[in-house]
């Protein structure tokens, strides 16, 4: 039999808060994940992607193995109908399985692709171990949780079948199942996974990635203004047209020193004046944007991943603010991040001391650092417990 995978990731995440396809899982997106899961599969011989409109292209370039991608529908139903008319009748069996299950292994696979071929259908299933109960109000009824199980994906079927389901059978059905159930078609429940985890809300991730550690950094540096009247002036990595700009070993950009510094801090690797001391010749003028670049590098070698930078520039010159979104961007290109994480803010020293006098410009920083800390997601492979349907 040769059989077909479908991932859908065209769900609008609407219960994670966000857009959950693109939260990084593993080192890639999490859709990624499940597609790759079936890619790799010695069980699946083509794979699919269904996804949110007008972003093909975005998914293209995480997935150019991928033998269709197409746009879903406006519920899950219509994405998988779409996405089961683009296989191609060379095909025998297709599977469709849903992107927010992204620890589907291959051994489940396998065993819903024998279920198709004994059957025709199959889904897995978990026994269901809480007691049930129907109702509301004050009014409730006990179910009888022997006969229950709770439903996952992939889900398989001879194309033939699954083509008929969706042009016949029932509307609004929540998943492929259902639709060959509605039309009489046997369908046989294999054993599920405990690991097979859907992500569906924010919480969901830690069951499987485990907890997360979170440390802030802070930062504080001050530069004094040159005497050399053509030094220029460099903040955030962009370079001003007031003049001079700031003393220093290298191009004393202020806040990057801050930026730096907090994040060295939170992720416990010393201090700027360690990792690039002013006795050193190789840093004698050189840019402080490699200075925050290579910091990046560092923390995230160490597992940490920057969620956050806040800093703020105490300066009477230059008028910062104009440019706070072209820093903005600056800073999250050399750290690697959306710029929307970060935030810069400036303010004067109301005349007071050396900054107020013009005599210099000052910045703070807070980094926030977060990073997954390992061992809780083995407690999702325990045994499973007998099944029988």
């Amino acid at each position: 039999m040769k059989t077909f995978a479908i991932v859908l990731a065209g769900g609008r995440s609407e219960r994670f808060g966000s857009d959950k396809s693109w939260v990084e899982f593993r080192g890639r997106p999490l859709w990624a994940a499940s597609f790759e899961s079936f890619l790799n599969s010695p069980d699946i011989a083509g794979v699919g992607l269904v996804c949110p409109a007008g972003k093909e292209a975005e998914f293209r370039r995480f997935a150019p193995g991928a033998q269709f991608i197409v746009s879903g529908g406006t519920n899950r139903q219509e994405s998988s109908r779409r996405g089961v008319e683009l296989v191609p009748s060379a095909y025998d069996a297709v599977l469709v399985h849903d992107a927010a299950r992204p620890c589907v292994s291959n051994a489940l696979i396998r065993s819903v692709v024998e279920g198709v071929e004994r059957t025709g259908a199959a889904f897995p299933a978990l026994a269901v171990t809480d007691t049930v109960k129907v109702g509301s109000g004050s009014a409730w009824t006990t179910l009888d949780r022997s006969r229950l199980v709770a439903v996952q994906t992939p889900q398989g079927a001879r194309r033939d079948w699954l083509l008929s389901a969706h042009a016949q059978g029932l509307q609004g059905a929540t998943d492929d199942a259902s639709l060959l159930e509605s039309l009489g078609y046997p369908v046989e429940a294999v054993p599920g996974d405990h690991a097979n985890i859907k992500i569906t809300h924010v919480g969901d991730l830690s069951r499987i990635l485990g907890p997360v550690e979170t440390r802030t950094g802070l930062g504080y540096d001050v530069h004094a203004f040159s005497r050399d009247p053509d030094r220029p002036l460099w903040l955030g990595g962009v370079e001003f047209q007031d003049r001079p700009g700031l003393e220093g070993h290298s191009d004393a950009d202020a806040l990057l020193h801050a930026v730096v510094d907090a994040m060295l801090g939170a992720a416990g690797l010393g201090d700027i004046g360690v990792r690039y001391p002013n006795t050193d010749p190789r840093w004698k003028d050189a840019a402080s944007s490699l200075f925050l670049a290579q910091t990046a590098q560092l923390v995230r070698e160490s597992g940490w991943e920057v969620t956050n930078v806040d800093a703020t520039v105490v300066a009477e010159r230059p008028k910062l603010m104009p440019r706070r979104e072209e820093i903005c961007h600056r800073i999250g290109e050399l750290i690697g991040i959306d710029p929307g994480r970060i935030s810069i803010k400036a303010t004067t020293n109301e005349g007071l001391g050396a900054i107020g006098r013009s005599e210099g410009i000052a910045a703070f920083a807070v980094a926030t650092l977060t990073r997954r800390i390992e061992g809780r997601a083995t407690d999702l492979k325990a045994s499973r417990p007998d099944f029988a349907v």
